[in-house]
């Protein structure tokens, strides 16, 4: 049985099949020739809230032919303390499928060993593995193809979305440059596991100087909320802006995988004159979720 639970165990073969699937989704969308989801129910088992992950993936699922069942863990006993293994048992022997976003990555890898049915993680704090494949495509769309090109993280470089990338860069044919503060850079033993093409530095100007892609999230992730007033004044300045793209390759693609917080860690400009690589982005997660799931149930 399938699962995509990260992008560290997920194979390069894996992942260009998931891209090419999306692309032929994305091409098709509204005259697919198969449904693969049909007389299937899905869960949606979110800890965290969503605008983007849970419409894409309640779309996708409906689009492909199944049902979408959306389970606010504070509605069912889970957020009341049940062990996620307990819950996982009774799922797995309802649903066909389970997509989860949550706190810890264990609970999503406890979930697909318990509940025995293809199971997705959504997003967790170690992970954010859905957003980083539809990432990929949308530079493959409007770049022609990630391989041989630069891009250049600037941010907290120790959160989920970076993390994905350093998996994503150990796999494939890319460099990757994470720009952050010293206390916001990833572990150095997670960089040496990995591998790969990865430079890290707290020199947010070299960083960006022929950059294909300049990529920035929210500095206060769900979940840090307490920390905002220290995360705010710590990276201050690591921000894409219009001076560091006008130091980037020609054409740069400037990227956010939202929410964003204009004038905090992406200028207002930079957002509006870079809006339609931004929300492809955003709508991009919709085709590669689908790739996803059929390629799980395939």
């Amino acid at each position: 049985m399938k699962h995509l639970l990260s992008l560290e165990a997920l194979p390069a073969a894996d992942i260009a099949e998931i891209l090419t699937l999306a692309k032929t989704l994305k091409a098709t969308r509204g005259r697919h020739a198969e449904h693969p989801l049909k007389n299937q129910c899905w869960g949606l088992i979110f800890s965290k809230s969503s605008t983007r992950t849970r419409v894409s993936f309640e779309v996708g699922i409906r689009e492909l032919g199944g049902d979408a069942l959306f389970l606010s863990a504070h509605d069912i006993q889970l957020g009341r303390g049940e062990p996620i293994k307990d819950t996982a048992r009774v799922m797995g022997r309802m649903l066909h499928g389970a997509i989860i976003r949550t706190f810890a990555q264990q609970d999503v890898e406890d979930f697909a060993h318990y509940g025995n049915i293809p199971t997705i993680n959504a997003l967790t704090d170690a992970e954010h593995p859905c957003q980083i494949l539809a990432d990929l495509f949308t530079i493959q769309e409007k770049l022609g193809t990630y391989q041989g090109k630069t891009v250049t993280f600037i941010g907290d470089g120790a959160c989920n979305v970076p993390i994905s990338w350093i998996w994503a860069a150990s796999k494939l044919d890319f460099q990757l440059r994470i720009a952050a503060p010293k206390p916001f850079q990833p572990a150095p033993e997670l960089i040496a596991r990995a591998g790969g093409d990865i430079v890290v530095t707290d020199d947010i100007e070299s960083a960006v100087v022929g950059s294909d892609v300049l990529y920035s999230d929210v500095w206060v992730s769900m979940g840090m909320e307490k920390e905002t007033e220290y995360r705010l004044a710590q990276l201050a300045g690591y921000q894409i802006n219009s001076a560091f793209l006008k130091k980037a390759a020609p054409g740069a693609l400037a990227m956010h995988c939202l929410p964003a917080y204009r004038g905090k860690e992406i200028t207002d400009e930079v957002m509006e004159s870079h809006a339609d690589t931004i929300f492809t982005q955003a709508e991009n997660r919709l085709h590669v979720q689908k790739a996803i799931l059929c390629w799980l149930v395939k």
